[in-house]
């Protein structure tokens, strides 16, 4: 292999190459070591030398060059040997590597890229095409160093979304825990009967809330909110409703009106509704709006009013299996002012029980796109007959579940499940 190295002298200090760069020269021979050397460092080249492969390593571990021009063929460790090498060395920095050989089959240009190198100079060395190719190689380097502070940015604006999306989750979290201690009995008993709650939200928060206060005596009120949208809007609307129809301060209750003994009894459903749509649009400065029924449950007679708001119809599970859905339909609340809402009655005997759902059950979307709809849910149900209390909630949703092919819904669920048991005289 010819060792003559014939290089153009220059006296133009290109633009690219102003800035002081490291390069290594690797080459068996002195004399070409000189050359290359001497020429590089005429062009602002800070360079430093190595006699063979095994001293380039050692000083790459030392200071990591930024363009390597390397003999192809020397003792011991190869230019290709050393390329592939070099290229095993730990660091984020890339430099560039240039094979000086007397080769130029295709199979040895293939052999050396493969090796990790990313040019080639053809002995007897030319001077302007030795500038040429250094050049190129600032070039690749300077577009390696901003690809890699941009991809730092993106990094570090990553690690940061992920420290905003972390609290954002923990918040979200703690936001579910709060919304689920609004329902703060899924089970209760009483004299007349036993009720059981379901509240699943589609995400973290929901715009669901379901519940029940205390009417007059031998009365019990339930409510079943559901407000448009989903998310952290919905859920604060759904926590300032949940005030209006409070269990523990009767005196803001909207569905309760104070007898002159102290004691409260249940307002007519749909004069409550009323009241509860004006306040909502002259207190609350939002675009959600939401469905709502109210029910007030006589235990000694099964006598069940009920107002409705665009909530779902309220389904009667009679003691042998029958189903019954009827209602008004109405109005959402929080739409528009003037808005006059009705009630109806349904009566419940001993053994019944009133099934009162979220549209996240009829309107969930089935594996094949179609929604489960009130025929869907009649035979639902009616597969849950001998299901009671909460495990009655928790096989409809292994139902819905399965009726949907996901274990997730696309819309917040509740309902509420009263058991009649019946007044004194049915016992």
């Amino acid at each position: 292999m010819s060792k003559q190295l014939a290089i153009a002298d220059t006296e133009v200090l290109p633009e690219e190459l102003a800035a002081p760069k490291l390069v290594l020269v690797v080459d068996d021979s002195r004399l070409q070591r000189k050359i290359l050397t001497s020429t590089l460092s005429r062009w602002g080249y800070e360079v430093m030398e190595a006699d063979s492969g095994e001293a380039a390593m050692a000083a790459c571990a030392v200071r990591r060059p930024e363009l390597v021009l390397s003999d192809w063929m020397m003792p011991g460790m190869s230019g290709i040997e050393f390329c592939k090498a070099f290229r095993e060395l730990s660091g984020e920095d890339y430099s560039y590597f240039i094979l000086l050989t007397s080769k130029s089959e295709k199979n040895d240009v293939a052999e050396g890229l493969d090796a990790g190198a990313d040019d080639f100079l053809t002995k007897p060395v030319d001077g302007n095409e030795l500038r040429a190719r250094m050049m190129a190689g600032e070039r690749i380097l300077e577009m390696q160093r901003e690809l890699t502070l941009q991809n730092r940015v993106i990094t570090d604006t990553l690690a940061e979304l992920q420290r905003v999306y972390d609290s954002l989750d923990n918040d979200l979290v703690e936001a579910k825990q709060l919304q689920q201690s609004l329902v703060r009995e899924r089970h209760k008993h009483f004299e007349g009967g036993d009720l059981s709650l379901l509240l699943r939200s589609s995400g973290h928060v929901g715009g669901d809330l379901v519940g029940f206060y205390p009417a007059a005596a031998g009365h019990l009120g339930l409510f079943a909110i559901d407000v448009s949208g989903h998310g952290i809007s919905s859920a604060l609307m759904t926590a300032r409703l949940a005030g209006y129809l409070s269990a523990s301060a009767l005196d803001q209750n909207v569905a309760l009106e104070k007898l002159p003994d102290g004691t409260y009894q249940s307002r007519p459903p749909a004069e409550a509704i009323e009241t509860l749509n004006e306040m909502v649009l002259e207190e609350m400065e939002t675009e959600h709006y939401f469905t709502l029924m109210l029910a007030d449950i006589d235990m000694e007679t099964g006598k069940v009013v009920i107002g409705q708001a665009g909530h779902p119809h309220p389904v009667i599970q009679r003691k042998c299996g029958t189903l019954v859905q009827e209602g008004t339909g109405g109005f959402p609340v929080g739409l528009m002012s003037g808005v006059t809402f009705s009630q109806f009655e349904m009566h419940l005997n001993a053994g019944d029980r009133l099934i009162i759902l979220s549209d996240g059950v009829t309107e969930c979307p089935g594996a094949d796109t179609e929604m489960l709809e009130e025929e869907g849910l009649e035979t639902m149900l009616r597969n849950l007959h001998d299901a009671s209390g909460l495990a009655f909630f928790e096989s409809l949703i292994w139902s819905l579940s399965e009726f949907a092919g996901a274990s997730e819904f696309p819309d917040d669920v509740s309902g509420l499940l009263f058991e009649y048991r019946g007044g004194a005289q049915k016992k």
